[in-house]
């Protein structure tokens, strides 16, 4: 396996015109002496509006297919994820600087950390940023926090899944993100968390941008029927997963 972090970004059309932002913001990585950084973009669709604002880079591969929404973009995406490591970086979103290295250290560090995550800073229209309380404590996530944090908080996690960085092998054990119109990530996120240990930065590793067209904004992805439905299959799998017994065979 090559000494690589691949960041997997799904796009579709409103999005596009923010990757050159998310572009810059992986330019300003550093990497410790042998490791790169390759960026997959694959479009949920096949229009002409996302191409032209794809980076002219080689370190860029850009995909496109028949629209499935975000997850589904994004495990059609790990047939070009040739590197140990799996990035999400969603195109209307940023890393700030030092993110990749930091991540890729907590991993590297201990076999039996198999994903990290870490503090969201949201971006607002305005160019300001805005925290939340509550983020853990930093350091490792035990098995089966993430889901106890969740169901007693009214589905809500206490890492964000936008900020996953995972091992490439045990993210396609797992078969990728969720088949669901929305929460994908946050179902990968208690799967990984019910199978492995995980980590978590107190130092910011993501700029969450709000703006009207995100997803999350739209009156669909708060249907009550719908996200009851959404939860109810997250947490069933999460639950499976450890009544099964399976784990991340890293750090044994």
């Amino acid at each position: 396996m090559r000494r690589r972090i691949i960041i997997v970004t799904a796009v579709h059309a409103p999005s596009a015109p923010f990757l050159p932002d998310a572009y810059r913001s992986l330019c300003r990585q550093e990497l410790p002496e042998g490791w790169e950084w390759h960026w997959v973009i694959q479009e949920d669709g096949t229009s002409d509006a996302v191409a032209p604002h794809v980076p002219d880079d080689e370190r860029v591969t850009f995909r496109q297919g028949r629209p499935g929404g975000p997850g589904v973009a994004r495990t059609i995406a790990l047939a070009h994820a040739d590197g140990a490591y799996v990035k999400v970086l969603d195109a209307d979103d940023q890393l700030p600087p030092g993110t990749l290295a930091r991540d890729l250290a907590a991993l590297e560090a201990d076999p039996g950390i198999a994903w990290a995550t870490s503090r969201v800073l949201d971006l607002l229209p305005d160019g300001s940023t805005a925290g939340f309380p509550g983020d853990p404590e930093a350091g490792p996530v035990e098995r089966g926090a993430v889901l106890d944090f969740w169901k007693a908080n009214g589905f809500r996690a206490q890492v964000h899944p936008a900020t996953l960085f995972v091992r490439r092998d045990l993210l396609l054990a797992l078969g990728g993100w969720m088949a669901l119109p929305a929460s994908e990530d946050t179902g990968l996120l208690l799967a990984l968390n019910a199978t492995s240990r995980g980590w978590f930065s107190s130092e910011v590793g993501l700029l969450y941008r709000k703006w009207p067209g995100q997803a999350t904004g739209q009156a669909s992805h708060t249907d009550a029927a719908e996200r009851d439905a959404r939860m109810a299959v997250v947490e069933a799998r999460a639950r499976q997963l450890t009544h099964f017994k399976w784990r991340c065979p890293a750090g044994d």
